[in-house]
């Protein structure tokens, strides 16, 4: 029997692009520019993606890091304002499982001639299948590829 708990925690991300706000948020909006750095970039086999960018939209995807374990991520967009917020809220499971509920925030500023990406997750995390600090650094990594994305955009300029 699992042991059934729950671990409430809020944490937060800032990063500076080298980009102006509307080409960050144009790499959430485009869905090719999102496929290559959210669902493609760890290489994972893509069972299936769905991707509706807009208020009420959801996303959901299947992936699989090893062909055994599957990983679902179901997201409504609650909120989006172009070039400045997003705000989800999003349920993962793992083998049926579900590990984890949040909502997460990302609000785009310039910072001069740079963006400001600040990224705000609450979560609660359920039975210890997920932890906040592992939870954390995943984020840390997507806000990495995002900044390559940005960085081969910019090369393609």
């Amino acid at each position: 029997m699992i042991e059934r708990s729950v671990i409430h925690a809020t944490f937060v991300i800032n990063r500076v692009y080298d980009a102006s706000p509307a080409r960050v948020f144009r790499a959430f909006s485009d869905s090719e520019a999102r496929d290559r750095w959210f669902v493609k970039s760890e290489g994972w086999p893509v069972a299936d993606y769905t991707y509706d960018f807009r208020v009420g939209g959801q996303e959901r995807g299947r992936f699989s890091p090893d062909g055994k374990m599957i990983i679902l991520n179901e997201t409504t967009y609650w909120d989006i304002v172009p070039d400045q917020r997003l705000i989800m809220a999003y349920a993962m499971d793992i083998d049926g499982n579900r590990i984890s509920v949040s909502i997460a925030t990302i609000e785009i500023k310039p910072e001069g001639k740079k963006t400001r990406l600040t990224y705000t997750e609450q979560g609660a995390f359920l039975d210890g299948f997920d932890f906040p600090a592992q939870r954390e650094q995943g984020c840390r990594e997507l806000y990495e590829r995002l900044a390559e994305e940005l960085e081969r955009q910019g090369a393609e300029a």
